[in-house]
């Protein structure tokens, strides 16, 4: 007995040494306990989940990383839309040089101005529209009908002729399908009404130059006749004269088209060109939400939570709290032009005001005042001179931050991301070189433990049938 129990204690200390499993409780089971054996799964589950402590900081410090990393991003993110407000405010096609226009009579005349357009005045008379020439042939019965042999020649405005012959087997349709195919400048169809159908020829463009003309040969005319002449429209621009082989009018104000809807000759239509200040303020809008957005989020990460017991995950960043410097440094941004002076100096001046909390708020009255007045103050101060501005200063401060290639929180970033690596390649090492074999020895080891604890009753009892024996042998 005292070499079975030597054994198995042997044996359970080795084991044990590893997993923390108390041997006593063990040998108490093997020799009178109600449930005698071990749970082999449990014990080494308990010795595996004790030997992975590491493993779990580890595990923790990679969760801690993919915070901060999560964080990071939005605020990034955050930064991103305001610097791409505040590019769009320092762009030559952005809200402050949208313009619009004002007609006096849009039934008229409308028109579009393009980004950067001069501002002013101007008088527009409508003499004529363009019109597109068009031509019909007589009716027939359907669009089926074979028309007569004969031919027709189509000569464009340029003098260009084409004959048209048919043999008498060809429909409006075939007729119409021949006169494509030859790419005149003219496209042909077939109308058809309660009358009946017809071959209508219409150019594919308005204006003189695009007039054309049908000429039948022979005494079969399929009876044609002209249905509209191609012209140009006719206008005066602030007393100049204008032709235009369009009702759609360009080159005659820089950047600005002309739409012409009707003709009302010797009425002026006053055309007002000025900055759309409404694209403006909704540019602004957006900017003060978008700049608010990021600063709740900064704010977020050094503000103390009862809940959690601690601020937020990015409190001991230094990138984090350098773009909050920043972004709130910005708002002291005055304008100082290089020669005379600026109703708009500051954000103040257009109705931006800051809170205690680092927050703006917009009052449009003032913001519309300033627009209505001094628009050009209102772009100079965003703009500067040469696009060096209030708007370049702030892009190039986030731009420090959110660039792909050298940006504060590119690089912060790419520190996090590799610090997560390193964590799981020293996870992965530690299970495959330290817990997979340790997994697998105490799984042997307690195997046998629970094999020893097994036989060791009957090897009890037959010692103490032995000792019996024995024990009658000297008593006689």
């Amino acid at each position: 007995m005292s070499t079975s129990a030597s054994s198995l204690s042997s044996l359970l200390s080795s084991a044990a040494s590893s997993s923390g499993i108390d041997i006593s409780s063990i040998l108490q089971a093997a020799t009178g306990a109600s449930s005698p054996g071990i749970d082999v799964t449990a014990a080494v589950n308990s010795a595996v989940t004790a030997a992975e402590a590491p493993e779990q900081a580890w595990e923790t410090q990679e969760s801690t990383l993919q915070s901060q990393i999560s964080a990071l991003n939005q605020i990034q993110t955050d930064a991103s839309n305001l610097d791409n407000d505040i590019q769009n405010f320092n762009s030559i096609t952005g809200p402050l040089s949208a313009m619009t226009i004002n007609s006096s009579d849009s039934n008229v005349v409308t028109a579009s101005a393009a980004s950067g357009s001069s501002a002013g005045n101007h008088a527009i008379v409508v003499n004529s529209l363009a019109t597109t020439a068009s031509w019909t042939s007589g009716t027939f019965a359907s669009s089926s009908t074979a028309m007569p042999a004969g031919s027709f020649t189509i000569t464009s405005g340029s003098g260009t002729a084409t004959t048209i012959t048919t043999d008498g087997t060809e429909t409006l349709s075939d007729v119409a399908n021949a006169i494509n195919s030859d790419n005149l400048g003219v496209t042909a169809s077939v109308i058809t009404d309660a009358s009946g159908s017809r071959l209508a020829i219409v150019a594919n463009s308005s204006g003189s130059a695009t007039n054309f003309t049908i000429t039948p040969s022979g005494s079969t005319g399929f009876g044609f006749t002209q249905a509209a002449t191609g012209n140009n429209a006719s206008l005066t621009v602030d007393g100049i004269t204008i032709s235009s082989a369009t009702n759609t009018v360009t080159g005659v104000i820089p950047g600005v088209t002309l739409s012409l809807l009707s003709a009302d000759p010797g009425v002026n239509v006053s055309l007002g060109v000025a900055p759309d200040t409404s694209q403006v303020q909704t540019a602004l809008q957006q900017f003060v939400s978008d700049y608010n957005t990021l600063v709740s989020d900064l704010s977020a990460q050094f503000t103390f939570s009862s809940s959690t017991g601690s601020e937020g995950v990015l409190a001991s960043d230094s990138t984090v709290r350098n773009l909050q410097d920043e972004v709130l440094g910005a708002l002291d941004y005055t304008y100082t032009p290089a020669s005379g002076s600026t109703t708009v100096p500051t954000l103040m001046s257009l109705g931006i005001s800051v809170d205690d909390n680092g927050k703006l708020s917009l009052d449009t009255s003032t913001l519309d005042n300033a627009l209505q007045n001094n628009f050009s103050d209102v772009q100079s101060f965003f703009q500067g001179s040469a696009l060096n501005g209030f708007a370049n200063s702030l892009d190039q401060q986030l731009t420090s931050f959110i660039s792909p290639a050298d940006g504060a929180f590119t690089v912060d970033l790419q520190s996090m991301n590799s610090q997560i690596t390193d964590l799981q390649n020293s996870i992965s090492d530690f299970q495959t070189n330290y817990i997979a074999p340790l997994q697998t020895q105490l799984q042997a080891d307690y195997s046998k433990a629970e094999i020893a604890l097994q036989e060791l009753p009957n090897q009890m009892k037959e010692i103490d049938q032995e000792l019996g024996l024995n024990n009658s042998s000297s008593g006689g």
